[in-house]
C-alpha cells in the first residue's frame, strides 16, 4: 500500500492563523540570553560574557525565532532536527506545525536546503595527495622552529626514509589554511626608527623563507588568518605580497583568499582558516566542530552567523558564503584538535570533512588523498 503524500500551504508568517497546520520559510534567528552585546560596555549591568570565559554563549533559555520580510515568530519545536542548543542564527529553514493561540508556532517538521549539486569527480588511476596544514605561528615564542623545518623537508622529500619520500612525492598541492603568523604585538609596538625593528621582522622573514622552500618543490596555496596581517572581516584578502619578496616570484606560490575554494584534478576543495567553525562553536552547546561543518553543508552557507556574530563585508546584492556546490573536501583550519569523516549524501554525494589542527599545538599535518579521498596524519616532534 502506498503511503499518501501530504501537501501543506506555504505562507508568510504574517499569513499563520490558528490551528491551520502550514509551511513557512524563513531565516532562523536564536535569541541569546547570554549573548555579548556592543552595548554591554555601556551598560551599568555588563552581562555574563566574563564569567563564561568566552567559551559557550547557551543558556537553558535559550529560543528559536523565524523572520521572513513581513514579520518575526516564535518557535516551539517538537522535532530533533531543530533545537536551540544544535543550531546557529543565519540559516534559512522551512518549518511545518500550527500557530498555537498564545502565538507560538509549534514545529512538527523541518526541511534544511541539503547539499548542493556536487560536480562528478573523475576516476584516478595514481594516488595524488594534498597536504592541509594550519597555525605555524611563527610569531608566537612558542613556536618550534625545527618543528617547522621538520614539516619543510618532508613536503620537499628531504626527510625520511623511502615509504616517507615517496609519500611526499605524491603530494601534489600544499594548503596552509591561516595562522602562519599570528599576532604581532611587538613588532607592532616597535619604534620603526629602532634597530630592534630588525629582530621584531624575523618572523615574517621566517614565514618567506619557509614559503620560497616549499613553492621551489610544490604548489602552495596560503591563505590569510584570524591572527594574521589581514583584514579581519570576511572574506579575508590575500596576504601582501611584500611579506613574501623571495617565494612571491614563484608560479607555484598563491596567496588566496579566506574562505578559499580550488579544483585539483576534478576534486573541488572548500574551506576557511577557521573563523566560521570557532564562531558557531561558541553559540552552540553539545555539537563537535566536525558536525557544525557538515551542517553548513546542509544549510548551504559556509558562514551562516555572518553578520550577526561573525564580521564579514556588507554585500548587498549577493551572498558570497552561500554554497552554489557542494565539494568533494571541505576543511577547518586552526581548530583544537584533528577530526574527519566522510559525509554521504542522499544522491550518492560524499564529502571528506576535516578539522585541521593547529600545528603550534599538535605538530600535525593532515594527508588527503585525492583518488579515494582517504585521510591520514603525520605528526613531527622534536623531543
Amino acid at each position: 500500500m502506498t503511503t499518501p503524500v501530504m501537501y501543506y500551504a506555504v505562507v508568510k508568517i504574517l499569513g499563520v492563523g490558528e490551528d491551520q497546520e502550514v509551511a513557512v520559510i524563513g531565516t532562523l534567528y536564536k535569541d541569546m540570553k547570554l549573548k555579548p552585546s556592543i552595548l554591554d560596555e555601556y551598560s551599568k549591568y555588563p552581562g555574563f560574557k566574563q564569567t563564561l570565559g568566552g567559551t559557550t554563549f547557551c543558556s537553558d533559555d535559550d529560543s528559536l525565532v523565524l523572520e521572513d520580510e513581513g514579520a518575526r515568530m516564535t518557535l516551539r519545536s517538537e522535532c530533533n532536527e531543530l533545537l536551540p542548543d544544535t543550531v546557529v542564527t543565519g540559516p534559512v529553514i522551512a518549518v511545518k506545525g500550527k500557530a498555537e493561540p498564545g502565538g507560538d508556532f509549534v514545529v512538527t517538521g523541518v526541511s534544511w536546503p541539503g547539499l548542493a549539486e556536487q560536480p562528478q569527480r573523475p576516476v584516478q588511476e595514481q594516488d595524488s595527495y594534498v597536504a592541509f596544514v594550519s597555525g605555524l605561528q611563527l610569531a608566537n615564542s612558542k613556536a618550534d622552529i625545527m618543528q617547522i623545518q621538520l614539516l619543510v623537508d618532508f613536503l620537499t622529500g628531504n626527510l625520511g626514509a623511502a615509504p616517507q619520500q615517496e609519500l611526499a612525492a605524491k603530494v601534489v598541492q600544499l594548503v596552509v589554511a591561516g595562522g602562519s603568523l599570528g599576532q604581532l604585538e611587538v613588532m607592532a609596538a616597535a619604534n620603526p626608527y629602532s634597530r630592534q625593528q630588525t629582530t621584531d621582522m624575523e618572523p615574517v622573514r621566517d614565514m618567506d623563507m619557509y614559503m620560497t622552500e616549499l613553492a621551489a618543490a610544490l604548489p602552495v596555496d596560503i591563505m590569510p588568518g584570524p591572527d594574521d596581517p589581514a583584514n579581519v572581516s570576511l572574506p579575508q584578502q590575500p596576504l601582501h605580497q611584500c611579506l613574501f619578496p623571495g617565494a612571491a616570484p614563484y608560479s607555484s606560490f598563491r596567496r588566496v583568499t579566506n574562505p578559499h575554494m580550488v579544483d585539483l584534478s576534478g576534486v573541488r576543495i572548500l574551506g576557511t582558516s577557521g573563523q566560521n567553525v570557532d564562531d558557531m562553536a561558541k553559540y552552540t552547546r553539545g555539537v563537535s566542530r566536525l558536525d557544525l561543518l557538515a551542517s553548513c553543508l546542509q544549510w548551504r552557507h559556509l558562514c551562516p552567523t555572518a553578520p550577526d556574530t561573525l564580521t564579514c563585508y556588507p554585500f548587498a546584492d549577493d551572498d558570497p558564503f552561500v554554497m552554489t556546490s557542494c565539494p568533494h573536501i571541505m576543511f577547518a583550519g586552526n581548530q583544537p584538535e584533528f577530526d574527519t569523516k566522510q559525509l554521504e549524501g542522499p544522491d550518492g554525494e560524499q564529502v571528506r570533512l576535516l578539522c585541521v589542527p593547529s600545528f603550534l599545538k599538535t605538530g600535525t599535518v593532515v594527508l588527503v588523498n585525492l583518488k579515494t579521498l582517504k585521510c591520514q596524519t603525520m605528526a613531527f616532534q622534536t623531543s
